[in-house]
């Protein structure tokens, strides 16, 4: 019993001898490296030796760690420190390591190896090891009374060209209009604000800024280098003073605003969400159309050099790590600045959305979107008023309409047909006998009808169906399709399903065809039918490229004459479709017959597509034409014009396609 319980005290013994062993120094700085790694900054303050903690408080050491790492926007940040095997060291009162630092910064990669000293001291009548911490700590060039400085140089931004080269948005210069700080006489003051679109009380903002001082030049606002008129109103004011700086210049216009879009300051909530990929607070960003859309790669690399500033200038200073600019990337389109612009004309202000493909290639010719607003306006800033009047319009011009789904009325027949004549539920000469202007499937459907404009006695055929754009006809058939085939068959056709375009639109959709009466109006484009005009433009290409349908591209460097769809129609329906669809132009009763061209042959389809909540009711009418020449098949146009109720439906924007193949053959 002696031996056991001597044996019992023994083990306590060891255990508390092994309990009071003072820590080492390469354990008290492996702890401290864990810290460092964690940026616990405060925790590590508590590790430094007496000498060090003389030397810094724990909030100015805290604060100077958080505002580096912050300021270079440190990550990534990897301290090790490789333990010795045969550590002597804690024999002695000091002990020094080797330590590597890595880390990713706003300049790139900063890598050093630096070392430490730690020394013994007793605390609390407690003996431990603390680090003999200084600024080279951070950086080992960073001696005390050095500071750190980041110079940046902006990169160029990429410019937007079309096809030939011609500039839809590009690098120029502006006049930035200011005043020399001072006393301002009231009596400038009112017409200075007048001409600038501000109010009084900006300016005063403006010129009572902390950085303001008598003598220095404040920028009030930039103003295009064309309103040579207003220009000279604002340098007649004393003391009114104007320079040129760079901007952002949209060549054509509102005809390309939608398009391209402009540029403006990146505001806290953009910069935000794109802290990680090098943007700052200074630079300026895509805030609509393609600028926005490829803004990365418009944007280019800042060039950013770190460098620690000498407390002793002879010295000279340090680059701790350099990132060399990278210039934003020119983005050529397949866009015909000329046709865009000429399309856009036609509108004259009407409210619609129109768009130009090559239909063998698959190349954007336009997307132009009516009514429009200046982009150069834009980037340069609106006044509130501007705004308000550009928000408060009712033909909505900040709308882009070419994006959007509608439901495209008749022009979407071709397209029943196509499926009608795949699933063999057509035949093209067979004569359906429909009687008068409007038709139910049965007593079901209630008040419900569907209704013709072309009103007849006579059996109507597929051309027949095409050229009077008969909806009953094209009703029937897709009931005689049924639901599931008629959307299996929409399907080949790119519904419901996104397609690969750099400018985001929305999905066409077939809705979900809940009952006959549904499918039924769908047959004709109307029901829940949803079409972006590019999506229409690329489903007429099967009738140009014998059953394939193909990829429309937006830009220059993309492949063309890309098959999205191969065989979403036979070649010999392509044909017979594509033959109908001539006939509706060329044929006296055609409804497009308007679009006749003499020795240019056209061939399309319009539509009239009624946007209202139920049968009954007065609603507003789409207008639609699309067409090409099928003899030479590089330019395909289709458009839509709002509100053509009463005013000749699809004939309105029948005449003004004309005028864009009359100008452009």
């Amino acid at each position: 019993m002696k031996k056991i319980v001597g044996l019992v005290c023994l083990l306590v013994i060891i255990a508390l001898a092994g309990c009071s062993k003072e820590p080492t120094p390469q354990d008290r700085f492996a702890d401290y490296i864990a810290l460092w790694n964690n940026q616990k900054f405060a925790k590590m303050y508590d590790y430094l030796s007496n000498d060090a903690k003389e030397t810094i408080s724990k909030k100015d050491f805290t604060s100077r760690y958080q505002k580096i790492y912050d300021d270079l926007q440190i990550s990534d940040l990897k301290i090790n420190f490789k333990k010795p095997k045969d550590d002597k060291q804690g024999d002695e009162e000091q002990a020094q390591y080797s330590f590597t630092a890595k880390m990713n910064s706003i300049a790139g990669p900063i890598e050093f190896t630096h070392k430490a000293t730690l020394q013994q001291e007793e605390r609390d009548k407690k003996k431990n090891w603390y680090v003999d911490w200084s600024s080279e700590y951070i950086f080992p060039e960073l001696k005390e009374g050095d500071t750190i400085g980041i110079s940046t140089v902006a990169p160029t931004r990429g410019e937007i060209l079309d096809r030939d080269g011609n500039g839809l948005a590009v690098n120029g210069q502006v006049y930035e209009v200011g005043v020399v700080a001072g006393d301002i006489d009231q009596s400038v003051l009112e017409p200075l604000a007048s001409l600038l679109k501000m109010t009084p009380e900006q300016i005063n903002k403006a010129l009572g800024a902390s950085w303001v001082k008598p003598g220095l030049f404040v920028p009030l606002k930039k103003v295009s280098m064309d309103d040579q008129e207003r220009i000279a109103q604002l340098i007649a004011l004393e003391p009114v003073q104007t320079r040129k700086v760079g901007a952002r210049i949209y060549p054509y216009g509102p005809a390309a605003a939608q398009l391209v879009g402009y540029v403006g300051s990146i505001t806290a909530d953009e910069l935000e969400k794109r802290k990680d990929k090098g943007y700052t607070s200074q630079d300026v960003i895509g805030k609509r159309g393609l600028e926005q859309v490829l803004d990365e790669q418009l944007k280019g690399e800042t060039g950013v050099t770190i460098v620690i500033k000498k407390k002793n200038k002879a010295s000279g200073d340090v680059t701790l790590a350099e990132k060399p600019v990278v210039n934003g990337k020119n983005i050529t389109l397949t866009i015909d600045a000329d046709v865009q612009s000429g399309i856009f004309a036609e509108f004259g202000g009407e409210a619609g959305t129109a768009a130009a493909l090559n239909p063998t290639t698959g190349e954007t010719l336009a997307l132009v979107s009516s009514p429009s607003f200046d982009p150069n306006l834009a980037t340069l800033g609106f006044s509130a008023d501007e705004w308000k009047a550009l928000q408060d319009d009712p033909l909505k011009p900040l709308t882009t309409r070419f994006k959007q789904g509608y439901a495209p009325g008749s022009v979407m027949k071709p397209l029943t047909a196509a499926v009608g004549l795949t699933t063999g539920k057509i035949s093209p000469d067979e004569a359906v006998p429909i009687i008068g202007k409007q038709w139910q499937k049965d007593k079901s459907w209630g008040g419900y009808f569907v209704t013709r404009v072309h009103a007849g006695t006579d059996p109507v055929n597929l051309e027949k169906a095409f050229v009077f754009s008969d909806n009953i006809y094209f009703a029937q058939a897709a009931l005689k399709i049924g639901k599931d085939p008629f959307v299996d068959g929409l399907k080949k056709f790119g519904f419901d399903e996104e397609l690969d375009y750099p400018f985001p639109l929305e999905k066409s959709v077939t809705g979900t065809l809940a009952n006959d009466i549904a499918l039924a109006d769908s047959g004709y484009g109307q029901g829940e039918i949803q079409m972006s005009i590019v999506h229409l433009m690329s489903t007429y290409t099967p009738f140009v490229n014998g059953g394939n349908m193909i990829k429309p591209i937006l830009l220059a460097d993309e492949k063309q004459s890309q098959v999205w769809k191969e065989a979403v129609v036979s070649s010999e329906h392509a044909a017979l479709i594509a033959a109908d669809l001539r006939k509706v132009v060329g044929d006296a009763s055609g409804t497009a017959h308007a679009a006749e061209i003499a020795d240019y042959p056209l061939a399309g389809k319009t539509g009239t597509a009624e946007i209202k909540q139920k049968q009954g009711e007065t609603g507003t009418e789409n207008g639609w034409f699309i067409a090409y020449n099928p003899d030479s098949p590089n330019l395909m146009v289709a458009m839509m014009i709002e509100n053509v109720q009463g005013r000749g439906g699809s004939s309105v924007p029948v005449k003004l396609v004309k005028n864009i193949f009359i100008k452009n053959k």
